[in-house]
């Protein structure tokens, strides 16, 4: 078994891609929207004139960088990247509770470290016209359906997890690409009402980094992107265990 060292490092790489890729694919669409905005005096966002195209690619690169990792690194640490996935497979009694909180900590040190690269690429910019790719309510959409979309984005995302990386009837090497492709079409779909962050460290960095560089203050909301994805995520090991588990 590798050790809690190497599981560490994995967890914090794995995140530190997914918010470098992911959520960088989501700040780069904002700036690029900015810079249409002041050439057709239209003041455009993610989704206004690209509509669903914008939030396809944006779940796309997640999608794609999150195969990517769960294939490098789920041979050592399971390949989380998400402190729901994590708190919920505890809550469930298939995670040990000595290595939760190194997860946890390796889970938002690296999204920290995903955004904070962003930042070092795109500039000043990238977090006061990209929020680094922090997600947010959109317009219209009220704080109880963003935690709506959050709680139901990721409770389908865990089912997922358990249905196809879990569950010892799976079939094998597919749980990369199947995960990865549930993330992309989660995001395309409901992106344009919460964001679809889905994942508490991937959110915390970009807001963290955002509020130490100018950009804008996402910390009011935080907490449904903290609080609606492990509720998700946990509610979908007890319909899963209640359901379908094997016997």
């Amino acid at each position: 078994m590798p050790s809690i060292a190497k599981k560490f490092v994995a967890e914090l790489i794995g995140t530190w891609m997914l918010v470098l890729v992911g959520a960088g694919s989501a700040a780069v669409t904002l700036m690029i929207a900015e810079g249409e905005s002041k050439a057709s005096a239209f003041n455009i966002g993610i989704g206004a004139l690209g509509g669903l195209g914008d939030w396809l690619s944006i779940g796309l690169a997640f999608g794609i960088v999150i195969t990517a990792a769960i294939y490098i690194f789920g041979p050592v640490s399971g390949a989380h990247m998400n402190p729901a996935v994590t708190i919920a497979l505890w809550a469930g009694k298939r995670f040990p509770t000595k290595e939760l909180i190194p997860y946890l900590v390796a889970q938002f040190a690296g999204a920290a470290l995903g955004a904070a690269t962003l930042l070092s690429m795109l500039g000043s910019k990238g977090a006061t016209v990209g929020g680094l790719g922090a997600p947010g309510p959109f317009p219209g959409i009220t704080l109880t359906g963003v935690f709506i979309a959050e709680l139901v984005g990721t409770f389908i995302l865990m089912l997922t997890i358990m249905g196809i990386a879990v569950d010892k009837r799976a079939p094998q090497g597919w749980a990369g690409l199947v995960i990865g492709l549930i993330v992309a079409g989660l995001i395309t779909t409901m992106g344009n009402i919460s964001g679809q962050g889905i994942n508490p460290a991937r959110t915390f960095g970009p807001v963290l980094i955002d509020s130490l560089a100018g950009g804008p203050n996402c910390w009011p909301n935080f907490w449904i992107y903290l609080v609606a994805p492990i509720i998700g995520a946990i509610l979908a090991v007890f319909i899963y265990d209640t359901f379908v588990k094997e016997e």
